[in-house]
């Protein structure tokens, strides 16, 4: 059986409160359950973790490689721009990992469009609201280094 996780970063915990022009109006919750009811359950084992601090976003990528999971899917929000210590985490772990937004990250302000995180995984997926998240989980399964 394949051990994926899903790690969602800061503000997604308000996802379908905050801002639903741009990030829509399912909460974490049924995104999560989305991206349990896409895959077969009998082949692959979905973890979720959200955190609003980067130590612990941090820490959670650390105890992954422990854990000896077969890929990850992360959507670091804000940390996506600046947090050297997401990159760095995600360097050190060499476990096959997605980037994902659900938004179109180069559609909108100009900050944005930077990613200090995507060089340090197999790729980056935004724009296609949370589908992304299920387009992450496939392209870890099926995606090469």
């Amino acid at each position: 059986m394949k051990k994926i996780c899903i790690i969602h970063g800061p503000n997604l915990n308000f996802t379908g409160i905050r801002e639903t022009s741009v990030y829509g109006s399912q909460t974490l919750d049924d995104i999560n359950e989305m991206i349990r009811n896409s895959v077969d359950q009998s082949v692959v084992d979905v973890s979720f973790f959200q955190s609003n601090i980067e130590g612990e976003i941090i820490n959670q990528l650390q105890a992954l490689h422990h854990q000896q999971v077969d890929g990850i899917v992360i959507n670091p929000g804000a940390f996506t721009h600046y947090s050297y210590a997401i990159r760095d985490a995600l360097a050190s772990i060499s476990i096959p990992s997605v980037e994902v937004h659900m938004s179109n990250i180069y559609k909108r302000e100009s900050f944005r469009h930077t990613s200090v995180t995507a060089p340090s995984c197999l790729g980056q997926i935004s724009g296609f609201g949370a589908y992304g998240y299920v387009l992450g989980v496939l392209a870890v399964l099926h995606g090469s280094a």
